[in-house]
């Protein structure tokens, strides 16, 4: 089956602090990228793997705690990541909880200001 999901462009204000945070929670690094006029944060991804960016956004557009929750996959990393977003500006707003068969997921706030939720499919810890 396809990804639902292909692409994600999450804003930022502070695009090197970001590049930090999201390598640090995720254990895999962003690139900072770019080309004449404009510079993003490319998120880590391969193949089919959906694929996401950091960048700096216009004035119509915002780092956001309302709005879409967009999942992060930490699978057998959770507890690392949870303590990366506090060692990198982000913050925990609900610990690591069971969502029935779906998994796992703990709910944080990035270092820019967006709602985001971590998953991972098994209770297993780094």
């Amino acid at each position: 089956m396809k990804n639902s999901i292909v692409w994600v462009d999450i804003p930022v204000r502070d695009l090197d602090r970001a590049i930090g945070f999201y390598s640090a929670v995720l254990g895999r690094p962003a690139s900072k990228e770019g080309g004449p006029g404009f510079v993003f944060g490319l998120l880590a991804h391969e193949g089919d793997e959906v694929g996401g960016c950091l960048y700096l956004p216009d004035a119509d557009n915002a780092p956001s705690k309302a709005g879409p929750l967009v999942y992060l996959n930490v699978e057998g990393r959770m507890a690392a990541a949870l303590e990366a977003v506090s060692s990198h500006g982000g913050q925990v707003v609900k610990p690591s909880q069971a969502i029935g068969p779906h998994g796992f997921r703990a709910i944080v706030d990035d270092s820019e200001g967006n709602r985001l939720a971590l998953h991972a499919q098994t209770a297993a810890q780094d």
